[in-house]
């Protein structure tokens, strides 16, 4: 009896139009897999393996969810790349799906539930997140689970889903800080608009208690440590990272999400804003809040991916609705077309399919240049390519200096580095050299 119900549920899902969703996430996943082993381990993932050996309730410069996830996944699955990007990419396999739940939430049909997918699928800056071990791809999942939330709630009214909502911000806020302006977007919003009548609701503030209570133990932890965080967002911000402004923050988004997906998902904050005289409008505001606190906090282009998914589900919803009554019947199969193309030329981008000759070459034929987010100059390669070079050589030459030295001089030796990077490296690789880590 319990298996035929499972097979009725299953059947349910599919025949509800996500067969095509569930194929564009699988494909994502299998063809991301094939190239984790192509280039080497990124920066921030040897720093973040550094961290696995030192658990605590935060770090300098993030909280501890993502390393306990590392963690846990170095104990059972070891420390290869494609053990480390696998979980990245089954995140960004689940946004691609829930995207198309979203979409058909709102309403859309199997139409819209697959341009969904598609959409999110196409988009280079959020493929290439769910390519690496960092903090992102679990960002962008607890965004896009988050919003799918708050679309259930909003549209049947069933103000016990806060409890849930509480419960995916508290643990997305654990993982990075950034979902708290999604929180804060949404809270405005329901201010503005005939929504505040759920901050009269017990289950609304039930919700944010369970928020604050999963948050809390690194909340403490950064007031036991004089928030670290705050100081390194501020150096961050000041003297790190470059100062686009709203115009170059802008395109760097039409460039990273996909020049064909910015109707998409500027549609889908109007959307948001019409449907329904205005039921959903509260998530048409959390856009702009973002945007602007990324403009005036010298915030990075990939700062915004997170929030994509949620506006693209909208989008499709709402290009479904324009496109019947103006009688375009080629304008499905040309979008289609064009999101898709823009997609594949932009793979090369966001995983290391090409050897890095080629890519370079790649790059210089499709015209585009290594983009400066980062007072640090850039070379040939994009900065998130470039850090996974240079790691063990770096520690070869670390070693050679290091054998050079006495025994009595080797027990006091002392390896100081410039950055993360370069000491998540000696840690990582200099084991094999009988290397002590290095202080940063």
């Amino acid at each position: 009896m319990e298996t035929t119900k499972i097979k009725i549920q299953i059947r349910n899902v599919f025949s509800g139009g996500l067969t095509i969703p569930v194929l564009i996430a699988v494909v994502e996943v299998l063809v991301q897999s094939l190239f984790h082993g192509q280039y080497g381990y990124f920066r921030d993932e040897l720093y973040y393996i550094a961290c696995t050996k030192h658990l605590d309730l935060g770090y300098v410069d993030h909280p501890p969810l993502s390393i306990f996830i590392l963690w846990i996944n170095r104990h059972l699955l070891g420390d290869s790349l494609y053990a480390m990007r696998f979980l990245p990419s089954l995140a960004g396999a689940s946004v691609i799906i829930l995207a198309a739940l979203t979409a058909r939430k709102l309403g859309g049909g199997r139409f819209c539930q697959s341009l969904a997918a598609l959409s999110v699928a196409a988009a280079p800056g959020l493929a290439g997140m769910a390519q690496l071990f960092t903090m992102n791809p679990f960002d962008v999942f607890f965004w896009t689970i988050a919003g799918y939330i708050v679309v259930c709630l909003l549209i049947d009214d069933k103000p016990t889903l806060w409890i849930y909502f509480g419960l995916v911000i508290g643990l997305g806020l654990l993982n990075k800080y950034s979902i708290g302006f999604m929180a804060l977007g949404l809270i405005t919003g329901m201010l503005f608009t005939r929504q505040r009548k759920y901050f009269a609701s017990l289950w609304f503030w039930s919700g944010a208690a369970i928020a604050v209570v999963i948050f809390l133990p690194h909340v403490l932890w950064q007031i036991s440590h004089s928030f670290p965080s705050l100081e390194f967002m501020r150096n961050a911000s000041m003297n790190k990272n470059v100062h686009l402004g709203p115009i170059k923050l802008f395109l760097g988004q039409v460039q990273d999400i996909n020049f064909f997906n910015t109707p998409l998902w500027l549609g889908g904050i109007y959307f948001f804003y019409k449907h329904n005289k205005g039921s959903l409008r509260p998530l048409a505001w959390i856009y702009p809040i973002v945007f602007l606190i990324m403009v005036f906090s010298n915030g990075k282009v990939y700062y915004l991916a997170a929030s994509y998914p949620l506006y693209l589900a909208g989008g499709v919803v709402l290009f479904e609705q324009i496109i019947p009554p103006i009688h375009l019947k080629w304008a499905k199969p040309a979008f289609i077309s064009s999101l898709m193309i823009y997609g594949l030329i932009s793979v090369p981008f966001t995983m290391p399919v090409l050897p890095v000759e080629q890519f370079i070459k790649y790059q210089s034929l499709v015209g585009t240049a290594p983009r400066a987010d980062e007072r640090s100059g850039v070379a040939e390669l994009p900065q998130y390519f470039a850090d996974q070079f240079g790691w063990k050589e770096l520690v070869s030459k670390v070693a050679a200096a290091y054998r050079k030295l006495s025994k009595e001089e080797q027990a006091q030796c002392l390896i100081y580095v410039r950055n993360y990077g370069q000491a998540g490296a000696i840690e990582f690789f200099g084991k094999d050299y009988g290397l002590p880590n290095a202080v940063c």
